[in-house]
């Protein structure tokens, strides 16, 4: 299968140009006049892909990649451009050999007879389970344009709150490292090197510059084992972390936290409610809904509250009633959630109900960060200042029996 960009005339006739897939020349000319166009200039695109772009498509696409794609997609079925030729498209204007593989391997299994969804089912790292529901739905229900449109805005917004989280985790993180490594630095070889010359003097040195000494001497003889005991800790707590229980007992005590707590509880909810309005507003029902919302979210406590919420409405409970039970979510989500069930829009609610939580999670960590810069700037100059006390009060020492 390859990409050529095609000039034709359409039965209006006017010129039109493109891009479609085809096993040869021959074939893409043959498809075009099926297409009740005529073409005039049918040549192998330079961004064609190789014979074997078909084979290994099952390949894992970053979430910015499939953003783009899952965009591009929904605006040339928007058009009404046939699915088959709108992913070829998306395939041959992709510039990762990764996302040409594997939209061309969608589109190599629609042209021999599989659905959309079922042509997605055969990647599974590519597109998420969330992914290929919403897709499924919107086939069943005959709006696909709708629903991808719905599913790229899905998709932009969630990526969007990632962003957020990782802009407020790693400025606390970078400055800490390097807080750490300055001091180590002043710990390792400043300490020591003005140390020496207090060794000569015979005189019994301020507890502070014993203390600091002492930490100086530990960190130049056990400092590589501290740090690989570090890395080995690290590692540990990573596995240990993988089992279910660890993972369930650790979220729990971060939902626990004052601030922090607060924080990944509106994260976990809108990520919930964010995933049910864009299921539910094409068409899934509500144990579907509960599904998918349980695979978009990380956190072990609500994975397993919106399990169990999904065992309870399948039994019969409504969905506030079930939701209300676990205690978990927050309560502004859970009357939204009642609101809607009662007016008939609980698509519409979810949504602005995730809109809200991540407006307050992004006003809550700009107040934070905010906060935190100042006062690991004041912790950082703290220890740098009483590194340089430890090592000014003997001199002051020796200068006041100098002049006594």
């Amino acid at each position: 299968m390859a990409v050529y960009d095609y000039q034709a005339i359409g039965s209006d006739g006017k010129r039109t140009s493109g891009v479609i897939t085809a096993d040869s020349p021959r074939a893409a000319r043959k498809e075009l006049r099926l297409r009740q166009l005529s073409p005039l200039d049918v040549t192998e695109s330079r961004k064609g892909l190789k014979k074997d772009s078909v084979t290994g498509h099952d390949q894992h696409l970053s979430g910015g990649d499939l953003v783009v794609a899952t965009r591009q997609l929904a605006l040339l079925v928007k058009s009404g451009m046939p699915v088959e030729e709108a992913i070829g498209s998306v395939a041959a204007e992709a510039e990762k050999p990764a996302t040409r593989k594997v939209f061309m391997g969608v589109r190599s299994s629609i042209t021999d007879g599989y659905s959309v969804s079922e042509s997605l089912n055969g990647a599974p790292r590519a597109f998420p389970a969330f992914y290929r529901a919403v897709v499924s739905s919107g086939q069943s229900s005959g709006r696909l344009d709708e629903v991808l449109e719905r599913l790229a805005a899905h998709l932009e917004k969630s990526r969007k709150m990632k962003n957020k989280i990782l802009s407020a985790l790693i400025y606390p993180i970078v400055l800490s490292v390097i807080a750490l490594f300055v001091v180590t630095l002043l710990m390792i070889f400043v300490v020591p090197a003005i140390v020496e010359q207090f060794d000569t003097l015979g005189q019994d040195l301020p507890w502070l510059t014993d203390a600091v000494i002492a930490i100086s001497e530990f960190l130049r003889r056990w400092g590589v084992v501290v740090l690989l005991g570090l890395i080995a800790g690290i590692w540990g707590l990573r596995r240990l972390f993988k089992t279910k229980p660890a993972a369930e007992a650790r979220d729990r005590f971060i939902l626990s936290l004052p601030v922090i707590g607060k924080l990944s509880r509106g994260v976990s909810a809108a990520a919930f409610a964010r995933t049910f309005a864009t299921l539910s507003a094409s068409g899934a029902p509500v144990p579907e809904c509960l599904g998918a919302a349980r695979n978009a979210m990380r956190n072990t406590v609500f994975r397993k509250a919106t399990s169990n919420v999904r065992r309870r409405v399948e039994e019969g409970s409504s969905l506030a009633r079930a939701m209300r039970a676990e205690e978990v979510f927050p309560p502004i989500l859970l009357h939204m959630v009642a609101s809607g069930e009662r007016g008939g829009d609980l698509a519409g609610m979810m949504g602005r109900g995730a809109d809200y939580l991540e407006d307050e999670f992004d006003n809550a960590t700009t107040i934070a960060l905010g906060l935190l810069e100042p006062l690991m700037i004041v912790f950082l100059a703290g220890i740098v200042a009483l590194i340089v006390l430890s090592i000014m009060l003997p001199i002051l020492q020796i200068n006041t029996l100098a002049i006594g």
